[in-house]
């Protein structure tokens, strides 16, 4: 993408022009959430001043029209994960319920004592705590695949793992932490000869790769509205059909019934069975919004161009920082720079960044045991987005160097 491009896709994103303590707003926490175009915020606003209803249970005009919304949502959603079956999309709060709804009815239906779930070791505390919480009521087995001082998983490592009682395998995509972008297609397809499912979170990847979950062969697939220029609040958890017929409910109660008596409840067809309550209606038409929006830009154009804004972030940050550390070094990576200066704390790097204008993110990244791995008390991360710039990138490197010289 050129320059032209860049600064009218910014247009589109008002948040940008803000100010931060007197200085150009520069958004370096793209990883945490992202800013929202102006299209989201008024197909929002359009949906509650138009068709706002409650949705599938009524017979009056705005109820429909709020219920087609939604549904064509849904099946925009399926379209743009290019999954079989629009049934196969269940809406969620976030990436977040759609691991948890993943891991308890999963759970449910296949686990038991002595079985064990396999995670990464970089994997965020939201991919992680639902499978502990199963291990934990089942007794089960909680096993890690070891990554390397570059931030790569240990594949031969990973094969070891895997064994008659080995239930369900849980990675991430792409590392929020790293930026790693793991190699899912080869992990799902060990997994498969061994006939064990596969949970991919794609919170961190979808917004910067495509996905195509049947060539993937993705059993489970995750992701954030939030994190894809959609509102927040909402999100989806993609399951084959076979798997989201063979499980349990997550949660009971309103759509996700067929018939209710004291004596029995019989339950919903998918994908109804998992969204008890009133859904987000106005979140998933929002989030259609934002994904069409990425896709008109192209996501082939976004991934080259934020790869651009990596390498050359990379390249000033070692290059004119004394001291400066990479975490995260992985050949395969997302826009995530994540990193640490000397002994400096990285709070204290990001607070004096802010003073300037500039946003990043300090600390663990809810990725605890992927920082105690490397021995460091958090990094500071720079997470980049298609309406950054190489010229922030450069008031960064120069607001970089005065935050050391305070420190040092």
């Amino acid at each position: 993408m050129n320059p032209e491009q860049i600064q009218s896709i910014r247009k589109d994103f008002p948040i940008l022009a803000e100010e931060v303590y007197n200085k150009k707003l520069i958004y370096f926490d793209n990883a945490a959430t992202t800013q929202k175009p102006r299209c989201v915020v008024e197909k929002i606003a359009y949906g509650y001043y138009h068709i706002n209803a409650n949705i599938h249970r009524g017979v009056h005009y705005l109820s429909r029209q709020a219920t087609e919304a939604h549904e064509n949502a849904r099946q925009a959603v399926a379209s743009f994960l290019h999954a079989a079956k629009r049934e196969e999309i269940i809406f969620t709060r976030g990436a977040t319920e759609a691991i948890n709804l993943a891991a308890f009815s999963f759970g449910e239906a296949f686990c038991g004592e002595g079985d064990e779930i396999v995670v990464s070791a970089m994997e965020h505390h939201a991919n992680i705590v639902p499978w502990q919480m199963l291990c934990e009521r089942k007794k089960m087995k909680l096993r890690v695949i070891p990554v390397n001082g570059r931030g790569e998983l240990d594949m031969a490592a990973f094969g070891g793992l895997l064994n008659e009682r080995t239930r369900m395998i849980a990675v991430a995509h792409v590392s929020n932490v790293l930026g790693t972008i793991n190699p899912v297609d080869e992990i799902i397809g060990k997994a498969h000869a061994h006939d064990i499912p596969v949970l991919i979170d794609g919170a961190q990847a979808l917004a910067h790769i495509p996905v195509d979950v049947e060539k993937l062969d993705a059993d489970f697939y995750t992701f954030s509205g939030h994190k894809i220029y959609g509102p927040t609040g909402v999100g989806v958890l993609y399951g084959k059909e076979k798997w989201l017929n063979a499980i349990p409910p997550y949660q009971g109660g309103g759509e996700m019934i067929s018939n209710v008596s004291f004596e029995k409840t019989t339950y919903n067809e998918i994908p109804f069975k998992f969204e008890a309550g009133t859904p987000d209606y106005i979140g998933s038409t929002a989030l259609v919004e934002a994904l069409r929006y990425i896709e008109a830009t192209g996501l082939d154009k976004i991934n080259a161009y934020e790869h651009e804004l990596l390498t050359y972030a990379t390249g000033r940050l070692l290059k004119e920082i004394d001291k400066a550390r990479i975490i995260g070094t992985a050949e395969n990576k997302s826009a995530v720079l994540s990193f640490l200066i000397g002994n400096i704390h990285p709070y204290d790097i990001g607070m004096l960044l802010d003073k300037m204008g500039i946003a990043v993110r300090t600390g663990h990244h809810c990725a605890q045991p992927l920082i105690d791995f490397y021995g460091i008390p958090g990094t500071v991360r720079a997470s980049f987005a298609f309406y950054n710039t190489k010229e922030e990138i450069d008031i960064f490197i120069d607001a970089l160097k005065k935050a050391v010289a305070m420190l040092t």
